[in-house]
């Protein structure tokens, strides 16, 4: 219970006539028929999504081991639940793809050495 400095109880009552005046009258223009008013239910278009595609890198052409090896993770994350999966379950659908370790390793990433 609120009170104001003088001891009185105060009421705050958010249910003004002018809020549900402002709620009838947009129920109303929704319901407006093909006279030339829009009628929202039903005017949405269902537009097919694009599936597997990182926003952040759709614009990049990859080879056919990168799309394969997307979809596999992909693959493993909806099998297993997971939405994000630990290194050696990307080891573990690495190795399922058939990839071994046949060579010495190799250096793909040298970093800018800045003095």
């Amino acid at each position: 219970m609120l009170k104001d400095v003088t001891g009185e109880e105060l009421v705050a009552d958010r249910r003004t006539k002018l809020r549900r005046a402002m709620s009838e009258r947009r129920q109303d223009d929704n319901q407006k028929g093909p006279d030339g008013a829009e009628n929202r239910k039903g005017d949405r278009r269902k537009v097919e999504r694009r599936r597997q595609i990182d926003p952040t890198t759709c614009e990049r052409d990859y080879s056919g081991d990168e799309v394969e090896f997307m979809r596999a993770i992909d693959n493993y994350k909806r099998r297993s639940g997971r939405q994000f999966p630990t290194w050696s379950e990307v080891l573990e659908v690495i190795r399922d793809l058939g990839y071994r370790k046949v060579a010495e390793p190799t250096m793909t990433f040298v970093p800018d050495q800045q003095n």
